[in-house]
Formats: structure tokens, C-alpha cells, sequence
């Protein structure tokens, strides 16, 4: 083989060698084109469309694979994002609600007393109407100042040895009185030997006093107070027969401002029982809430000492 056909070789190999880094040139200036455009639709569009590969050249089917992964996770994130924002949106119509109700009840009885022809009997009347109203107004305010203190880590809990039973007893005692109004007395279940817990006792009267005013609020009779131990726990129950309170709630039952009420007439912010279960769950217990026998039942557990 002479020096000439070596050279004609090398040439044509050289030639080959060229236009398959021409070709492979092409097809990544194709796939990166193909991509742009992808990505230009997405932006552009809100779905969820993955980006695809027009022809397989290196490593660019990975670098696509890892690409969706990207878009996939930024889409959960806006998911997520938007749910926040519309729980916000709807916390804010609700917190809104709340507060103006009262407030446009006690603006019409004060209107009201400004009357010349009203009677004295009349005028106490209304004040007694404005002071109920402007204690249920307190009361929503408190709610949320705790429960916003709660989110932001404000509390601090101290912990110390309580008598559950004495506990539970001295707390339904409080709501001695608006038992009697409405014309029932709860059955209440305590040991005889006493139950020790590790709690702030602060943090574990709210428990209960939520407890108990959702039992007053929503239930309609058959209330039922039962403290027990089991397995290491002491185990609290609150009882009650309610229609206002379904199966399809339970999920959602201690999710903030939720509240089975729909037009809000009971003058509940929804906090209390969120404000029970964040309570419960930072000081190691559980809360959880279910139907048995009929009555909707409010269940915590706290390990005893």
C-alpha cells in the first residue's frame, strides 16, 4: 500500500470521524431545542406536562429524567402552596365573621337602649344582651391569641405531677351551671384509686375546658365524663349525643377554624378543639376523635407517672 492510499484512508476515516460529531452535534442541538420549547410551554401553561425526549444522544435522557423530577417537586410545592393560601383566605373570612357578628349585635342593642320610650326593664334586658355579647367577643379573641401564640412556640410548658381524677372533677364543676340550664346532668365515671400524670396545668385545663364546651355547644343530651387506666394511660373520654357532628367530620375535626356550623350561628371560632390537640400532642399524649354507641366521643391519653 503506497503513501497515497494511506493518506486517502486516513482522509475518509477523518471524514467519517467528522461527520458523525457533525451528526451527533445536530441531534443535541435538536433535543436542547426540543427542550427549550418544552420548557417555554410550561412556563407559559399551567399543567402537568413532563418534558419528553426527541432522540437519544448522551446523557440527555438523564438530564430530562432529572429535569421532570425538578418540575414535578416545584409543582408540589405550588400545590401545597395554594392550599395554605386558600386555608389562610378562608381563616381570615371566618376569623372576620366571628368577630363582626357580635360586634354588629351589640352596635344594635346599644342603639337600641338610646330609646327614650324604652322601659327600664327593657334597657337591662339589652345590657345583659350586650355584656353576653361582648364575653362571647373575648372569648374568640382569647382563642386566637393562644392558638397564635401556640403556633409561634410562645408557650412554654411546665410540667408537674397532677391527680387526674381531682383533676377532671374540679373542671367539670365549673360547668356546673350551664349543665343545670340546659336541663341535664353528664354521667361521670372516676376511680376510686388516683391516676398521676406529667402536665402543665394550665395547658391540661384548656384540654378539658375545650373538651367540655364542645360537648355543651354541639351536643344534644346523654353527656358522659369517664376517666380510666389502660395499658400504662390515663385514659379521658368525653361523651355526648350531637346532631351536628357527622362521620364525614371526623377527619377534619381538629383541622383550625373547622367547625360543622356552616353559617357560624353557634358563635364557635372552630380553635377549640385544635387548640386541645395541639396542647395534648406537646405534652407526649393523643387525642383522637370517634362514634361509639351513638355518642360522638373525644378521647385522651396521657402516660402515667
Amino acid at each position: 500500500m503506497t503513501m497515497e492510499d494511506i493518506l486517502i484512508i486516513m482522509v475518509i476515516i477523518l471524514l467519517a470521524a467528522v461527520t458523525a460529531l457533525l451528526l451527533r452535534l445536530w441531534r443535541y442541538q435538536k433535543q436542547i431545542s426540543h427542550i427549550k420549547e418544552q420548557l417555554l410551554f410550561v412556563e407559559a401553561e399551567e399543567s402537568n406536562y413532563l418534558l419528553t425526549s426527541v432522540c437519544d444522544v448522551g446523557k440527555t435522557r438523564e438530564f430530562i429524567n432529572v429535569l421532570n423530577e425538578v418540575l414535578e417537586k416545584f409543582r408540589q410545592k405550588q400545590r401545597r402552596l395554594r392550599k395554605v393560601n386558600q386555608s389562610y383566605r378562608e381563616s381570615i373570612a371566618s376569623i372576620s365573621h366571628d368577630i363582626r357578628t357580635p360586634l354588629t349585635s351589640v352596635k344594635g342593642y346599644v342603639q337600641m337602649q338610646q330609646k327614650t320610650d324604652l322601659s327600664e326593664e327593657k334597657k337591662e334586658e339589652y345590657a345583659a344582651i350586650v355584656e353576653r355579647r361582648l364575653e362571647e367577643l373575648a372569648d374568640i379573641l382569647n382563642q386566637l391569641f393562644e392558638y397564635a401564640r401556640i403556633e409561634a412556640g410562645e408557650i412554654s410548658l411546665k410540667r408537674e405531677r397532677i391527680n387526674v381524677g381531682n383533676f377532671f372533677i374540679e373542671i367539670i364543676s365549673m360547668f356546673y351551671e350551664d349543665f343545670f340550664q340546659i336541663g341535664f346532668e353528664p354521667q361521670i365515671e372516676i376511680p376510686k384509686e388516683a391516676l398521676f400524670i406529667q402536665a402543665d396545668r394550665h395547658a391540661f385545663a384548656r384540654i378539658l375546658e375545650n373538651l367540655i364546651k364542645n360537648a355543651l355547644v354541639h351536643g344534644k343530651g346523654n353527656y358522659r365524663f369517664c376517666l380510666a387506666s389502660h395499658n400504662g394511660f390515663a385514659v379521658i373520654s368525653i361523651a355526648n349525643e350531637t346532631d351536628q357532628i357527622e362521620e364525614k367530620d371526623l377527619r377534619q375535626i381538629f383541622d383550625r377554624f373547622y367547625t360543622t356550623d356552616q353559617s357560624r350561628n353557634r358563635r364557635t371560632t372552630g380553635l377549640g378543639l385544635a387548640i386541645a390537640k395541639e396542647f395534648t400532642e406537646q405534652m407526649e399524649g393523643t387525642i383522637q376523635a370517634f362514634f361509639r354507641q351513638g355518642r360522638f366521643t373525644v378521647e385522651l391519653c396521657f402516660p402515667l407517672l
